[in-house]
């Protein structure tokens, strides 16, 4: 037995002789549907990620990790601070990280270590506590991107597809960079978010074939908060004819005669119609036109995350062929979930399984076994107490800086805390606002259930575009509805249930001080 053991033992002592260095592989809307890792969905067959399914193979894959609140700099925020919104400061998309507070980054970087950010930043302030950042401005582009960097703070225009630019701009650092300390890399791409633009070696891989559709794209919304029949993200009617759809309208066409000649543009293209039989579609068919619509934009999503899985491959083979593969904790994640068409939506904000799920892969060589499976709750607030754990720095204390997060290392080492949470609490700030209205509200999420606060009003936050909204509580039972698509919060068959979630929601809610 020990004789068993002692290659791994050897291993793992030598790997914590000398600090481990760290790659962040940081998506932005990447669904779970559209991981093969992950398992069956109705893009299986055509999400063909094999670059991030070697994490899963060579290290942990995480089946239940949770984003704190469903938007990308929110999300962003706190998988660096590791502090839930009303701690960071950083509630909507328009709130900016205070470039005066101290992150993940920085308690590396007072550790030893050489950082690094490269691609999508969106938080609205120039990176802090990297040695080295170029990053997109705003949110980015796919094609020629503008770059901010400490050389260029006004910002670079750069010829190329912006996956493979961000990727080139991390190899080229870790090419060059000092190799008697250790680092951290967060290399932070943008797909596959809206307006899903492929890399041209993607774009035709599914010319004329017709994906299977999720099992609840033709959802009418019913049976659950009224807000969700307002919703402004369903797949085709909240669409953009030039920009989602990718149709070039025809000066003159506005509103309903717009709608029709897209479906008509959009049978030829998808439903294989001939001109003659597109042309006869005299009348808007709102059914056909979320079916077509939903065909051209999930073809769009995963060619565009095609691109992320060959990048991811280029990182992971830099790293096994520069042998730094067995010192390298890498990790996979997204900002959150994202709907390719359950309940018929795109987008993220609603607190439903598609958006609030993210995933987490981890391969730490000497801590995690190969092809292992964690169904432990992890939030993507657990990320920096996690990554300064496996690279023995010490977790800041003082109340500014402390994580809300909890430290997933003895997670990865297969043992499970047994005071470990079992439940996770979620909050969106934006009250309707902008494009899409979203309600704000806040709940949580247990083994079996959810609990919905769809609280009615903006509590002083940002609201561009305020709708009435009432307040509203929704509850799921996943066992026996996984795809939640009926509420039974006014079910007197789960009223002992729902009293009990109530109360241990307020009970959450004091824990982590949010009152607003």
């Amino acid at each position: 037995m020990i004789q068993r053991l002692l290659p791994f033992l050897v291993l793992a002592a030598s790997l914590a002789a000398k600090p481990r260095n760290v790659v962040f592989l940081f998506s932005d809307d990447h669904a779970l549907s559209a991981i093969a890792a992950y398992g069956p969905s109705h893009l299986s067959g055509f999400a063909r990620t094999p670059n991030i399914d070697r994490l899963a193979k060579e290290g942990m894959l995480f089946r239940n990790c949770f984003v704190h609140n469903s938007i990308c700099t929110p999300s962003r925020a706190g998988v660096l601070t590791g502090r839930h919104s009303h701690r960071n400061g950083v509630h909507t998309l328009a709130d900016a990280i205070d470039p005066q507070r101290r992150h993940l980054a920085h308690f590396l970087r007072d550790a030893g270590y050489q950082t690094a950010v490269f691609g999508k930043w969106h938080l609205h302030t120039q990176p802090q506590g990297f040695d080295a950042w170029e990053v997109f401005r705003n949110q980015g582009e796919y094609e020629n991107p503008v770059y901010l960097s400490a050389a260029h703070p006004n910002g670079r225009r750069e010829q190329g597809y912006s996956e493979d630019l961000s990727t080139q701009k991390a190899l080229d650092w870790l090419g060059a960079r000092d190799p008697s300390k250790p680092f951290l890399l967060m290399l932070h791409f943008k797909a596959p978010h809206r307006n899903w633009i492929p890399a041209t070696r993607h774009r035709e891989r599914f010319a004329g074939v017709t994906l299977p559709e999720p099992p609840t794209l033709m959802d009418d919304h019913q049976g659950r908060s009224v807000a969700l029949t307002r919703n402004g993200q369903t797949i085709g009617k909240d669409f953009r004819v030039r920009d989602d759809l990718k149709l070039d309208p025809p000066d003159g066409p506005k509103g309903p005669e717009l709608r029709l000649w897209a479906l008509r543009e959009l049978g030829k293209r998808h439903g294989g119609l001939s001109e003659a039989q597109a042309a006869a579609l005299a009348e808007f068919d709102p059914a056909l036109y979320r079916r077509w619509s939903y065909q051209q934009y999930a073809k769009d999503y995963v060619n565009t995350a095609q691109a992320v899985d060959d990048n991811v491959g280029r990182v992971l083979d830099w790293l096994k062929a520069s042998g730094l593969e067995q010192d390298t904790v890498v990790v996979y994640s997204s900002d959150q979930g994202f709907y390719v068409g359950e309940h018929g939506l795109f987008d993220k904000r609603w607190m439903y399984e598609e958006s609030q799920r993210m995933p987490l892969l981890v391969r730490a060589p000497g801590v995690t076994k190969p092809g292992s499976e964690a169904k432990a709750f992890a939030m993507n607030l657990d990320l920096a107490p996690t990554l300064l754990e496996l690279c023995g720095v010490a977790a800041p204390s003082g109340e500014a800086e402390r994580f809300d997060g909890r430290s997933l290392a003895p997670v990865l080492r297969g043992e499970t805390p047994a005071d470990w949470r079992d439940l996770v609490y979620y909050r969106y700030w934006e009250h309707n606002s902008g494009e899409h209205p979203v309600p704000g509200c806040y709940g949580i999420r247990t083994a079996r259930f959810k609990l919905i606060h769809y609280h009615g009003k903006p509590l002083g936050m940002r609201a561009a575009n305020p709708r009435p909204t009432e307040p509203e509580w929704e509850l799921f039972d996943l066992e026996r509805d996984p795809r939640e698509m009926r509420s039974v919060y006014h079910d007197p068959a789960y009223a002992a249930t729902r009293d009990e979630l109530k109360a241990r929601l307020a009970a959450e809610r004091a824990r982590i001080g949010d009152s607003r």
